[in-house]
């Protein structure tokens, strides 16, 4: 059904049940070897999708796998009891995987031995429609004029068994995504777009995998309120701590200890054991079975020497976060200023948001230290280095180039002269010496 019947928007029908039913869950080598004949039996594109049990447990592993194909039908994979999943890759390699939010599943879908060879990221392409919302179900009530219900995207997926509702909505995540697909491939055509598209889809296959962050303890909610290096220290010590046992035990670490608790813990710097549990936020049972690994930790924080404590300005691997800059370079905060203004125009002239139209961290990157002198090609030649996509080079170059040279050229300016003071009138006189009569 379309969206749109007569120039009224149509209620959305609700998608309630997979076409052909809901599969039965492939967890041995057998239906593994079923499903890997179907699927190579099939044609065009595969829906692919993955669920992790994020906010539960430490790695990002997945934990269901779904798949639909023309002539396939639907494949609910579980990963615990097929682990190697390169058999069924190897099959659907040659076809285009459809995925949403593709940058959040290729890489568990890559230690099952899922690698695609190519993508369309249904998430990326409507941003880059400049579409309002592009999560799955709103882009398919959108775009198809169908609802799926959600109320099952944050659940623990490593449940076993999974329950009959849980399996249904994660099948019904791929039920409409290759037609999604080619309603979206049509609507970037009409704009002009599918090959900024393709090369978008391109880089997400070879990005590098991200590296480790700095410091990632300092990511910790409430870390403002520590406010001294030994108090970070403290942070620090408990994070790292709470890391080590959430990854033993495959816990998020939210579950082990709550931020809320080490920023405690650093801010009342507890003398003993007995005070550290005596703090409400450890009060919990498994807080207190863990009390001494943690008064361990801040023991450790307590006795580093003060050489060794954390600064207390955050290091970056790249320029400082842009507020930062006036006190720092008020010289690129004029060249941030004047792309910025320049990249919005060219995002609204061009319907895409401006993210999309240039990462905001590349941006900063190249203005922290331009090239010199900066040209179009010379900072053509930085972009490309951060890894912007050649569509993106045709058309943010030229305008990065000229706000960096408009800027250094209002620096370089002499300062205007003040005009002249105009003489000033006589003042009235005071009362006591005014003439007499007056």
């Amino acid at each position: 059904m379309s969206p749109v019947e007569g120039g009224v928007r149509a209620q959305p029908a609700p998608l309630l049940e997979p076409r052909g039913g809901l599969p039965e869950v492939v967890a041995s080598a057998e239906a593994l070897a079923d499903a890997i004949a179907a699927f190579a039996a099939g044609s065009g594109p595969v829906a692919v999708d993955a669920e992790r049990a994020s906010g539960y447990r430490y790695a990002q592993r997945a934990y269901l796998v779904q798949l639909r194909r023309a002539g396939s039908g639907t494949a609910l994979i579980d990963p615990l009891g097929c682990p190697d999943l390169s058999g069924l890759g190897a099959v659907l390699q040659p076809a285009e995987w459809v995925l949403h939010a593709a940058s959040q599943d290729l890489s568990s879908l890559a230690q099952l031995g899922l690698v695609p060879r190519r993508v369309f990221d249904t998430e990326l392409a409507g941003r880059l429609l400049n579409l309002p919302r592009v999560a799955l179900a709103p882009l398919v009530e959108s775009v198809l004029g169908f609802s799926l219900e959600k109320g099952h995207s944050a659940v623990d997926w490593s449940t076993r068994p999974l329950p009959e509702p849980w399996l249904r909505y994660a099948a019904l995540d791929v039920e409409l995504l290759v037609e999604l697909r080619d309603e979206l491939e049509q609507r970037l055509l009409s704009a002009g777009k599918l090959a900024w598209a393709r090369q978008e889809f391109t880089a997400l296959l070879s990005a590098p995998p991200p590296g480790p962050r700095l410091d990632p303890w300092r990511r910790t909610s409430g870390l403002h309120q520590v406010r001294s290096q030994r108090g970070l220290a403290a942070v620090q010590a408990l994070w790292e701590a709470r890391d080590e046992l959430a990854r033993q035990r495959d816990i998020a670490p939210g579950r082990v200890l709550p931020d809320a608790a080490i920023v405690a813990a650093a801010l009342a710097v507890p003398p003993t054991l007995e005070a550290l549990v005596a703090l409400p936020v450890f009060g919990g049972r498994s807080n207190r079975r863990r009390a001494a690994r943690w008064f361990a930790a801040l023991e450790h924080a307590a006795q580093l020497p003060a050489e060794e404590l954390p600064p207390l300005a955050t290091r970056y691997d790249g320029p400082p976060p842009a507020r930062s800059w006036p006190g720092r370079n008020p010289a690129a905060t004029a060249r941030l200023a004047a792309a910025r203004s320049a990249l919005a125009t060219l995002a609204a002239e061009h319907e895409v948001p401006v993210e999309n139209l240039l990462a905001p961290d590349a941006l900063r990157r190249v203005l922290w230290e331009p090239p010199e002198p900066p040209t179009v090609a010379a900072v053509r030649e930085a972009l490309a280095a951060q890894r912007v996509r050649p569509w993106q080079l045709e058309l943010v170059a030229e305008p990065v180039a000229a706000a960096v040279a408009a800027a250094a050229a209002v620096a370089a300016a002499p300062s205007a002269p003040s005009a002249p003071s105009a003489p000033s009138a006589p003042s009235a006189p005071s009362e006591s010496n005014r003439p007499p009569g007056t």
